[in-house]
């Protein structure tokens, strides 16, 4: 690869997002006297934070709105006494305790040693640093980059801006983003000038108008040494 800064993005790129929001979730509702909460409100709660997710990307909530807005939309749906602000708050605390790497990425990761890593989140600053410290990955990256620090978020070319700023990059020729979403990785990327890579494990189909440079559909696949073939 003819790069020297690889950005990743962190849930359900090299995280197990599932398994992280599944777990933290049931911590919460236990803490408040609902242990049968996660099996009674989580379809619920994914269909609304899907929603919220998609509104942070338009611009049409902040990320601290969004921290209570998905809680006080599900607990309203279901006539529930809590203080959404609590609940998620405490939430987001859970997620720092849940580190779940997705196959593959702890191998090709470690073989990375010649390029420059960095993290570029949309997540909370402080239960993304945790998810990372708590893993294998704890000394990998050379700066993990939320979107709460920065106020901007992907995909506005801003956060990346910032990002490369922080590194002191000034090609972007030599800079790949790797991540999951198409309308925020990828876009994203796209909106900042740089070469960008979908790794796309369920093999979705892209009904969208944005085009990544390279897509993968496996860790496997993004070797060292291997040539990625561009779209």
């Amino acid at each position: 690869m003819t790069y020297d800064l690889l950005l990743f993005d962190l849930d359900d790129t090299l995280f197990d997002f599932a398994e992280t929001e599944k777990n933290a979730l049931g911590k919460t509702f236990a803490t408040f006297d609902l242990p049968d909460g996660l099996a009674t409100y989580r379809d619920s709660y994914r269909a609304i934070s899907t929603i919220i997710w998609d509104q942070l990307e338009k611009g049409e909530i902040t990320l601290e709105e969004l921290k209570a807005e998905r809680f006080r939309r599900l607990f309203e749906q279901y006539d529930l006494p809590i203080d959404p602000l609590r609940f998620g708050e405490l939430y987001i605390e859970n997620l720092g305790h849940e580190s779940h790497l997705i196959d593959g990425v702890e191998e090709v990761l470690a073989g990375l040693a010649e390029y420059r890593l960095a993290i570029l989140t949309n997540g909370f600053t402080v239960a993304q640093q945790a998810r990372i410290a708590g893993s294998p990955l704890h000394n990998t990256f050379e700066a993990i980059i939320a979107s709460e620090e920065t106020g901007f978020k992907k995909p506005q070319a801003e956060i990346f801006d910032y990002a490369l700023k922080q590194l002191s990059v000034t090609d972007r020729s030599r800079v790949l983003m790797i991540g999951d979403s198409l309308t925020s990785d990828i876009q994203g990327g796209n909106n900042a000038g740089i070469d960008t890579c979908w790794f796309n494990p369920q093999r979705k189909e892209n009904t969208t108008g944005v085009q990544p440079t390279y897509e993968i559909h496996s860790w496997k696949e993004f070797a060292v040494g291997r040539s990625l073939v561009k779209h």
